[in-house]
């Protein structure tokens, strides 16, 4: 079990190499990554709450993808095959369990065959092993599922992310790195040879050479506070860390979004052997529908959905915070996506509120399973990147802003992609201190 720091002890030295906001799976694959490389850095995780990998990281069913969804070319496509290998190594090494246990796309009527047939195509494009199946090759996977085509990849596996950030967490002291949680970051001051970092409780905690914001629904407070903070006394960064830095972004936000998983009772588990994915629809939106999960477990879960909230850090799945309600409804990207995307998200928000719609929704892939097979499950929030278009932001997004590198948005694939999300971040932060 991750040790827990109380605020009390979580002062940290005066001066570091770097220092790194948040300590879900990417903040901790980074100092991992750094530490592996460069043990003679001295890296200390601020994480705000009481363990390492607390929100989006170990909120989640476990999947690691093996990268047929995403746009070749993409951060996404290639993070996420570089990273699930590095991943599946970690977890060999440190005892974590996972298993590859496939994943059948279903196409459940001819009309979704088109979109199926380009699906393999970007599968093969990415490197996926991808192998096209009739409907008895189907229930040779998945017996209990009905459809008229769909898509194999053997490569799928899965794990338990909360257990992968705890290893990370041990891995990182075991090597001198620093990990102080109840210790949230509110705001940083760069200057052009470090980057001051004010937490609370604690008040100004450190300074450290480079810092890599890895904050979640946080991260772009953490930019506009980085960006307000630049004008120093001693002024701007200069060189080579100058040029290469990117002008923060003013015209995009974090829209917090619920998801909300449904489990199967154990004595219908039986219905599920691997992972069951419906074909892509589109559509503008980058989330993949309603999907069928066996966790590392044994847990099959259902879902999720995606619900806009009104509360970042909610404790209950309907929580309003004042602050983040007002940024959300005077942000005009949040209007311009529900007007574009209302028939989604009404259609969503109605599936959260009944089981009965989300069954039916379930049952085109797997009829067997019924309303009463069916209880709720965990929940969690997730970090939504949304431009002032009203356009959701599907691939990773990263900013540099002078001795600062931030994660701006790290949707899934992030935890199947963290390691090799970690090794670019590393390599930039190494470059911010001189090689």
């Amino acid at each position: 079990m991750t040790r827990t720091v109380t605020a009390a002890s979580a002062k940290c030295d005066s001066d570091l190499d770097v220092v790194i906001v948040g300590g879900g799976i990417v903040g901790l694959a980074t100092a991992h990554r750094l530490l592996d490389t460069h043990p003679d850095l001295e890296v200390a995780v601020l994480e705000a709450a009481e363990d390492v990998g607390q929100h989006q990281s170990a909120r989640n069913s476990g999947v690691l993808h093996a990268g047929l969804y995403y746009r070749p070319g993409s951060a996404k496509a290639r993070w996420s095959r570089a990273g699930k290998p590095l991943l599946e190594r970690f977890c060999a090494e440190h005892g974590v369990p996972f298993e590859r246990t496939g994943k059948v796309v279903v196409a459940v009527d001819r009309e979704e065959l088109p979109a199926l047939d380009a699906l393999a195509q970007r599968a093969r494009t990415n490197g996926v092993e991808i192998h096209r199946l009739g409907p008895e090759g189907l229930r040779d996977h998945e017996p209990h599922v009905a459809g008229v085509a769909g898509l194999w990849t053997p490569e799928t596996a899965v794990t338990d992310f909360a257990a992968v950030c705890r290893a990370l967490a041990e891995a990182i002291r075991a090597r001198g790195g620093h990990i102080h949680t109840s210790t949230e970051v509110v705001d940083l001051h760069p200057t052009s040879q470090r980057v001051d970092v004010t937490t609370v409780p604690q008040g100004h905690l450190c300074a450290a050479r480079a810092v890599i914001v890895c904050a979640g629904l946080q991260a772009d407070r953490l930019l506009a506070g980085t960006a307000r903070g630049a004008a120093a006394p001693d002024g701007p960064a200069s060189g080579a860390a100058a040029a290469a830095a990117n002008a923060p972004t003013t015209d995009a936000r974090i829209v917090p979004v619920r998801g909300s998983w449904l489990e199967l009772r154990p004595d219908r588990r039986h219905l599920v052997n691997g992972n069951i994915y419906p074909v892509p629809t589109g559509g503008g939106l980058p989330f993949l529908g309603v999907h069928l999960t066996r966790r590392v477990d044994g847990q099959v879960w259902v879902g999720p959905n995606a619900v806009p909230v009104l509360a970042r850090d909610g404790r209950t799945p309907a929580s309003i915070d004042l602050h983040d309600a007002r940024e959300l409804l005077t942000f005009p990207g949040a209007w311009r996506l529900a007007r574009q995307h209302w028939r989604v998200l009404a259609s969503e928000l109605w599936a959260d509120r009944l089981l009965s719609a989300t069954t039916r929704a379930v049952q085109r892939y797997v009829p067997a399973i019924e309303r009463t097979h069916l209880r709720r499950g965990p929940w969690g929030v997730r970090a939504q990147l949304v431009d002032r278009s009203g356009r959701l932001v599907d691939d990773f997004t990263l900013r540099q802003h002078g001795r600062s590198i931030h994660v701006l948005n790290a949707p899934s694939p992030a935890a199947t992609s963290a390691l090799a999300i970690g090794a670019e971040l590393r390599d930039r932060a190494v470059a911010l201190l001189g090689g």
